[in-house]
């Protein structure tokens, strides 16, 4: 799968880690940071479907993909840090930063820790604002934070992950976010990139990425912003309702299910993806 991916970078962070990169096209710039477990290359779609309009950058966050695999830092402010560490060294501003699922915590760190430096506009692809529920919520705060763990299945999932079923954990798991539309190539290749990522580091980051209430944080970002759910995915699409309401002036997208609106709806649904995208970055 090297076909239109562009061209291979390489950032050192500020704390001696070799972050990889893909890179293609010219214009305005496209920052796009996988989900949990996710790479780079898993936005083959965009890349090559906009590169004639767009820079396009895509990372492999640390462990991840074709970056440095280190025994630490797998909490989401760091990777946020990361992030920054490739936008300044790259010398990157004005940048429209697109993150899938996990990918959009790190951008709601990063706004926490460097507010809109760097930044002109954001794409939240698929993400809660709270992955873990509290059994005290109402119905009401339950749809808001769109919360599909309870602290019991969390400690069961990542121990699983970091145990000896790991491997068929992550099988199971990356399985139920796509369609049965999916070809089982694609599927297997998805699972293979997945896989990149380390288990026990896996199961590290997933419980901090699970453990993080962003929803203080949503109401105060400024930049205009691009909300895209999917009818069908494991995030509850309500969830991206609230986000929608709760940044003012934003604009929200949810894909239905014949359109690919599962979790990974810019790849099963990639040519209106990046349609929307397009419009949306202008």
């Amino acid at each position: 799968m090297t076909e239109n991916t562009g061209k291979s970078g390489h950032i050192a962070t500020s704390d001696g880690v070799r972050l990889h990169y893909l890179e293609a096209g010219s214009g305005k710039t496209l920052v796009m940071i996988p989900g949990w477990s996710q790479t780079a290359a898993q936005f083959k779609h965009q890349i090559a479907g906009l590169q004639d309009r767009y820079r396009l950058i895509a990372l492999d966050m640390r462990g991840h993909g074709e970056s440095d695999k280190p025994a630490y830092g797998y909490r989401i402010a760091r990777l946020a840090k990361d992030l920054h560490d490739v936008l300044v060294a790259l010398d990157l501003r004005e940048v429209a930063l697109l993150g899938h699922s996990m990918g959009c915590s790190v951008i709601w760190s990063y706004w926490d820790l460097f507010g809109a430096e760097r930044l002109a506009r954001l794409i939240l692809v698929d993400q809660m604002p709270f992955i873990t529920a509290n059994p005290a919520w109402s119905q009401a705060e339950l749809e808001a934070s769109g919360a599909v763990f309870t602290a019991e299945a969390l400690y069961g999932m990542c121990n699983a992950l970091a145990g000896p079923d790991g491997l068929e954990t992550t099988r199971s798991f990356v399985g139920g976010m796509v369609s049965s539309a999916m070809s089982s190539e694609e599927k297997a290749w998805m699972i293979e990139r997945n896989l990149r990522l380390p288990r026990i580091h896996a199961a590290t980051l997933l419980y901090n990425h699970a453990t993080q209430d962003w929803r203080d944080l949503i109401p105060r970002i400024t930049l205009p912003t691009l909300i895209v759910g999917g009818r069908g995915s494991l995030v509850p699409w309500k969830s991206q309702v609230w986000i929608h309401e709760h940044i003012p002036g934003s604009r929200l997208e949810i894909f239905e299910e014949h359109e690919g609106g599962k979790h990974f709806m810019f790849v099963e649904g990639a040519e209106k993806f990046n349609r929307i995208l397009a419009e949306f970055l202008g």
